[in-house]
Parts: structure tokens; C-alpha cells; sequence
């Protein structure tokens, strides 16, 4: 039928897109191809627009949503690039400053969205390494593969996992005591790794250690001084945020309950709202309708009974790698 055929098509230019990043010749991103690919099933109608609408998960957008609100404020008050500088102010061998980095960028990467995570330590990793006149590539380097490593361990480490737990209904708790341990290992690799391949600028050791009052200038907060205020709300929301998480509860309510709370603080909303990647949120739309129309135009037809031996281990595979 057309309708199928324009459903392939049409979903194998989009992933082409995103893969590649941009579409040669035209100016457009991996936001612009999940949007242009989901208008295109409905306009070849593939996929009404009702089901389109319907297509779309409300609640991964919506757990994506309260997470960018709690890590902005988080970002804003100085909390992150408090709780990084005070670690990595007691390093002072080389080799525990690394282990610092790679710990800290993946338990906060665990519970935070782990691209939030890079953008505020990626400045201050910089600026100890720069205060101790040490090479920031290995540093850099554990902070990008830890963040990676470390979001696997539970459900709002990273988008991915967000839209899993959404489809899937595995219970928080129940998802991170099956992939923290992994994580775990991901991270002891990742420190391994760095450690051998950066041994000669890792040996050195210094006495300079950064100053703890200085994170969050070294983080590049643009929120300046830490507000302790707002810090303090912050660390409680967040506690509290955990708690909710593996007590069970809807992670999209709590995630937006956290976030309502902290919009209740002092920070300015057109300091807040620059914070969160709005382009993601409709990207991850469009995909929906893209992979929705997929689904009911090509997927609803295979013979999943002729799959069924091969349905565990692949599938576990798979899943393992779209999450790291």
C-alpha cells in the first residue's frame, strides 16, 4: 500500500537525519528532522492527526519537563558547582581528583539529566584543573564518559532511560537495582581507562589545591555567588525528589511536583526558562508521531510469534545500547 510505503520512507530519512546531525543542504537539525518527518506521515496520512496527538507520551514529556525545571534551579542557585568544588577541593593527588570528577559526574548524572550534568561541571573541571596548572583533557574526558556511564543507573539519568521507564512501567527502585550495579562498573572502567591512557600528566602530584569559596566562580554560575537560600530549598526538593522516586510514586508527578515547588522560589522566570532545552522536548514529539506512525503501519503487520525465540537477549541488547 502507499501509505506503507510512504511510512518507511519516511522513517528512514528521519533516523538518517538525526544520525547524520543535519540534512545536507538544507539547515536543519535533528529537531527539524523528527518535526518534519512526523508533519510528513500526517500529511501523506500514514498517521491521522488525532492519532498523532495520541501518538505523543505526555508523560515522558512531562518527566522530561520537571527535570530540566529542577536541574536549572539547581544550576542557578549554585548547587551543582557547590557540591563539585567542595569535593574536588579536598583532591589533591592527581589520580583522587580524577576519581572525585568521575564519582561526582555520575551519581549526580544518575538522578539528573546527564547533558545538564556536563554543562555545569564541564567550567569548573576546567577551572580547578587551570588553578592547579594541570592538563584539563583527562578530566574533561572522565566527566563526558562518567556523565554517560552514571545516567544509566536509573530512570532520570537521560532521556532514553525516561522514555523506557514510561513505555515499559518498571517501578524506579526496581529499574536502578537492575542497571546501578552496571553503572557502577561503567564508572570504575571509565576511571580506569582515563587513568591508563593519561598516566605520564596524572603522576604528577600537586600541593595547589583549589579554593572551596571559589566553586562558584571556577563553575561559571550564572548565578554568581550562591543564593544559600535557594541552595538550601534546592538540596531539600532534591532529597525529597529521590525519596519520591523510590517510594514508588508516578515519577512524572513527582518530577513536576519538585518543579512547581522550586517556581515558587525567587528566581526570575526569564532566567529559569533559557535553562531548559526546549528543542528536545519537541523533538522527542516528533519522534513519537514518527515511530507511532512506523508502528501502526509497518510493526502492527510482522509475525511477532515467528520472533519470539529470539525476543529475550536481542531486545535486553538493544536496550542496553539505545541507553548507553
Amino acid at each position: 500500500m502507499p501509505t506503507d510505503a510512504a511510512a518507511i520512507i519516511i522513517f528512514a530519512l528521519t533516523y538518517l537525519a538525526m544520525a547524520l546531525g543535519r540534512t545536507p543542504g538544507l539547515r536543519l537539525d535533528r529537531t527539524g528532522a523528527a518535526l518534519a518527518g512526523a508533519a510528513a506521515m500526517v500529511a501523506t496520512g500514514v498517521l491521522p492527526l488525532g492519532r498523532a496527538y495520541r501518538a505523543i507520551d505526555l508523560g515522558t514529556l512531562t518527566l522530561l519537563l520537571g527535570m530540566m525545571i529542577v536541574v536549572a534551579n539547581l544550576r542557578l542557585s549554585g548547587f551543582l558547582a557547590a557540591a563539585g568544588a567542595a569535593l574536588a577541593a579536598r583532591a589533591h593527588h592527581p589520580l583522587v581528583l580524577l576519581a572525585v570528577v568521575v564519582l561526582v559526574t555520575g551519581v549526580l548524572s544518575a538522578f539528573l539529566v546527564n547533558d545538564a550534568v556536563c554543562l555545569v561541571l564541564t567550567p569548573l573541571v576546567c577551572g580547578i584543573a587551570a588553578r592547579l596548572r594541570r592538563d584539563p583533557v583527562p578530566y574533561l574526558l572522565a566527566v563526558a564518559m562518567a556523565s554517560n556511564a552514571g545516567s544509566v543507573a536509573t530512570i532520570t539519568g537521560n532521556p532514553q532511560n525516561m522514555i523506557i521507564g514510561a513505555m515499559s512501567h518498571i517501578p524506579y527502585a526496581a529499574f536502578a537495582a537492575r542497571l546501578a550495579p552496571i553503572a557502577a562498573v561503567g564508572l570504575a572502567i571509565d576511571f580506569a581507562v582515563v587513568a591508563i591512557a593519561f598516566r605520564a600528566s596524572l603522576a604528577r602530584e600537586t600541593d595547589e589545591a583549589p579554593e572551596s569559596s571559589h566553586g562558584s566562580e571556577l563553575a561559571g554560575d550564572p548565578a554568581g555567588e550562591p543564593d544559600r537560600q535557594l541552595l538550601r530549598k534546592g538540596a531539600v526538593v532534591l532529597a525529597a525528589l529521590v525519596v519520591g522516586f523510590f517510594a514508588g510514586a508516578p515519577v512524572a508527578i513527582v518530577a513536576l511536583g519538585a518543579a512547581a515547588v522550586l517556581l515558587l522560589g525567587r528566581v526570575r522566570p526569564e532566567r529559569l526558562y533559557p535553562q531548559i532545552d526546549w528543542s528536545l522536548l519537541v523533538m522527542f514529539a516528533g519522534l513519537f508521531v514518527v515511530v507511532g506512525a512506523f508502528e501502526r503501519r509497518v510493526v502492527s503487520g510482522w509475525d511477532l510469534a515467528a520472533l519470539a525465540h529470539v525476543q529475550r537477549a536481542p531486545v535486553a541488547l538493544l536496550t542496553g545500547v539505545s541507553v548507553l
